[in-house]
């Protein structure tokens, strides 16, 4: 089920418990893209001051990863002092039972004990600690929650899908190719996939939202709706596309909605997803989030690299640079939801994000600290 709306992830302000549906939808050749720019005065920062002494947070738990940022503000938008990143797979087998698992629990607890020890040694004076898909789905996510709180001290906030867009775009859009015509900002996550149709013309902060929608569709979530790890070639294909039209039937709401025809259109993603296939199309021996984030790849060289891990075995994928054993069985569900995006997004060139909902909590927190003080 896909969930319906027009643009309110552009509303601001913290998000509340989710409640309600759990999908929506609403209204290159290697080069790199600007850097962040300096935060906006006109937005309430304020330029310097005890706040440039404070210390911000944001965890982003995910249906595959946790992942903690911890930053203090400049004048070039905020210094990451600490980051830390463990996938923890939270969404395993939920699609089947429709609960967290014990094991996914003890995994999750164990990362997020790891960030309150951290939060606790880095002096963090706010933070923001929220959670997603395989919450918002699972049975006992209200009951993990409080679990998570007992025993690492860290409050997560379940956001919706309309918030969990929002700050994706908030979080990585001063990555967009400059241009006037339409872009489309997606984030492939593990329960879920965001879509966000933008317009940047005139704005000098975040880009005005005119459309969304929210798959339930992300790498873990695919995987497990598909046996994909056949012997045979050709049944791996065509396991393939069968993922590739579950992932066009979810995004049929929107994709009937964007113009159709015009010109100097954008596409700009924010995923393990995309910053894998990049340091493949960069030939990268290990992860390099210098040499990827920011980065333009040609949208047919991302189709290529999609094609070729489709056809390839478990094992083979394994080897390769970047992929190894922890994303081999996931990738292939990512590169599917990529090719559904291209589908539909036939831009020339995509821009690579290593950003997103983290960076877009801390701008959020950075914003509202700014305007109290």
């Amino acid at each position: 089920m896909v969930q319906q709306s027009r643009p309110s992830p552009q509303s601001s302000g913290p998000a509340g418990r989710y409640a309600g549906k759990r999908a929506a939808s609403g209204p290159g050749d290697g080069s790199k893209a600007a850097a962040i720019p300096p935060p906006s005065t006109q937005r309430g920062f304020a330029p310097y001051g005890a706040r440039d002494r404070r210390s911000y947070a944001a965890i982003d738990l995910g249906t595959n990863n946790c992942r903690l940022l911890i930053a203090k503000p400049s004048a070039d938008g905020f210094i990451v002092v600490d980051a830390f990143s463990r996938i923890v797979r939270l969404g395993e087998g939920l699609a089947s039972t429709g609960r967290i698992s014990d094991a996914a629990i003890d995994r999750a607890i164990a990362a997020l004990s790891v960030c309150a020890d951290k939060l606790r040694r880095r002096h963090v004076t706010l933070a923001r600690s929220v959670a997603t898909e395989a919450c918002r789905r699972a049975s006992n996510g209200a009951e993990f929650i409080q679990r998570v709180y007992r025993e690492t001290g860290i409050a997560l906030d379940i956001i919706s899908a309309e918030e969990e867009a929002r700050l994706a775009v908030l979080g990585c859009h001063a990555l967009l190719e400059p241009g006037n015509g339409p872009a489309l900002i997606f984030d492939i996550g593990g329960g879920s996939t965001e879509l966000v149709l933008v317009d940047s013309q005139g704005s000098s902060g975040a880009p005005r939202i005119v459309d969304w929608v929210s798959a339930p569709w992300g790498v873990v979530s695919l995987t497990e709706s598909e046996a994909f790890e056949h012997d045979d070639a050709d049944a791996r294909l065509a396991a393939y596309d069968r993922m590739r039209a579950r992932v066009s039937e979810a995004f049929s709401p929107l994709a009937r909605r964007l113009p159709q025809g015009a010109q100097d259109i954008r596409l700009l993603g924010t995923s393990g997803t995309v910053t894998t296939l990049a340091s493949l199309h960069l030939n990268l021996p290990r992860y390099d989030r210098q040499a990827i984030d920011g980065l333009i790849v040609p949208c047919a060289s991302m189709r290529s690299i999609s094609e070729r891990l489709s056809a390839m075995a478990l094992g083979e994928r394994q080897k390769l640079p970047c992929i190894g054993t922890e994303r081999a069985d996931l990738v292939v569900a990512g590169c599917a939801i990529l090719e559904s995006i291209l589908d539909i997004w036939p831009a020339e060139r995509l821009g690579v994000a290593d950003r997103g909902i983290r960076e877009g909590i801390l701008r959020g927190l950075m914003d509202r600290d700014g305007r109290m003080m």
